[in-house]
């Protein structure tokens, strides 16, 4: 995406940034983070591992653990079907299988992926390695479940991933140690910098979202979300929205391009309620930038789906600031 000369002025604003938005230039083979909180108690060994089996309960954890591992891992992704919310996701029993069988497994938690969490717990498999996202960042079970949204919390994810793999294969640490430099730089240059972009030129843009699922990307761009977070939590629940959120949402939007200037769609979670706010925007000359809850199309990479959604919100922030 070309940029205009006032980019390379905030060159040094960037090169600061790099560190907080990527753990690229912080890579360290001694974490001090508590391997407690995000692995199982497998003993390191200097035995080689052939291929490490690994289930993630989403793919967008699958995706990032997929390029860490490259050729040492096999990584089945549950949840990956477009037409599927997942918030009301139902197991079925080639999952459990998968889970018994793996030796690393990645969930979200925080209420996002319980099914995952039971089977871990009816099962209790010996000798495994479970990365639970939700308590690697210390959220509670009532947080916002989108932590892959956050760059800072992807980072730290995939920190904790590549700690896990080390800890399951020592032997073969220095791949997974390039592998986890060449995805650093993978994410700071695919999506990362662009982020840091919009909190360069429109830190501070009201924008609304018919869901929770915004928030973080919203926080990490600077973006003021001006939704109503009852209505955004309830649609994120699965409930019905409070009748004066619904009614504070279409006043928002009544007020066209001085109240918000982007509407943030989750494509996943929808409602005729989310349908129709949706078309109000429309009505009003508000975009609408649809987003997901799962890797689209699910052949993609993490970070090539994320590049996409804000590429998609440059151009409708872009669009607006030109008053077209």
């Amino acid at each position: 995406m070309a940029r205009n000369a006032n980019w390379i002025a905030v060159a040094v604003l960037v090169i600061v940034a790099v560190s907080a938005f990527t753990g690229f230039y912080v890579l360290s083979r001694t974490n001090s983070a508590n391997p407690a909180a995000t692995t199982g108690g497998v003993p390191k060994t200097s035995s080689p591992v052939d291929v490490i089996q690994v289930v993630a309960a989403e793919n967008f954890w699958g995706s990032l653990v997929a390029q860490l591992g490259g050729s040492h891992v096999n990584v089945t992704s549950i949840v990956s079907d477009p037409n599927t919310d997942p918030h009301e996701y139902e197991s079925n029993p080639s999952n459990a299988i998968a889970i018994t069988n793996a030796q690393f497994i990645i969930v979200n938690g925080a209420g996002y992926d319980t099914w995952a969490l039971d089977i871990l717990s009816s099962e209790n498999t010996p000798n495994q390695v479970v990365l639970n996202v939700q308590d690697l960042l210390d959220q509670p079970i009532d947080a916002n479940p989108h932590f892959w949204y956050s760059p800072y919390y992807v980072n730290s994810t995939v920190a904790a991933m590549y700690r896990d793999l080390v800890r399951i294969d020592p032997t073969d640490e220095a791949y997974f140690h390039q592998q986890y430099a060449d995805l650093n730089m993978s994410l700071w240059q695919s999506y990362m910098s662009e982020e840091l972009y919009i909190k360069v030129h429109y830190s501070g843009a009201p924008v609304a979202s018919t869901e929770s699922i915004f928030v973080y990307m919203a926080n990490a761009t600077g973006l003021n979300v001006v939704s109503p977070p009852a209505f955004m939590d309830a649609v994120a629940e699965g409930n019905d929205p409070p009748a004066q959120s619904v009614a504070q949402f279409e006043t928002l939007l009544q007020g066209g391009n001085s109240s918000v200037k982007v509407l943030v769609y989750d494509e996943q979670t929808v409602t005729p309620l989310t349908q129709s706010i949706k078309a109000e925007a429309a009505q009003y000359q508000i975009p609408v930038i649809g987003v997901t809850e799962t890797i689209q199309p699910p052949t993609a990479t993490f970070q090539a789906w994320m590049q996409g959604e804000v590429y998609s919100l440059i151009n409708a922030l872009n669009a607006q600031s030109l008053g077209q």
